[in-house]
């Protein structure tokens, strides 16, 4: 099963790098103990994928990553869970499976 999210990233937040927003929902994933999927292999990883890289300093409210689920869950639930890990300045504004 597929999620995938809309979230928003603003304030100072915006100024940090796109591999900084992979290590940080990495990180919010572990923490809120979400069934992510992890890839096999010699370095596992959380199998995520997201849009294109913002250019440092901009602000958005569009960006969009697909998280691969191992058991199916609420879309509500995994937006609820990941924002409480989540800092203030990055929102997951919608979430919804993906087919």
């Amino acid at each position: 099963m597929k999620l995938e999210t809309a979230f928003c990233k603003k304030g100072q937040l915006k100024y940090i790098s796109h591999l900084d927003i992979v290590r940080l929902f990495q990180r919010a994933i572990r923490r809120a103990g979400l069934p992510v999927t992890i890839s096999q292999g010699f370095t596992p990883h959380y199998k995520i994928g997201f849009s294109n890289a913002l250019k440092l300093g901009i602000e958005s409210e569009g960006e969009t990553a697909v998280f691969a689920i191992d058991n199916w869950m609420d879309p509500v639930e995994f937006k609820t869970r990941l924002n409480e890990k989540l800092p203030e300045g990055i929102k997951v504004i919608e979430c919804k499976k993906r087919f």
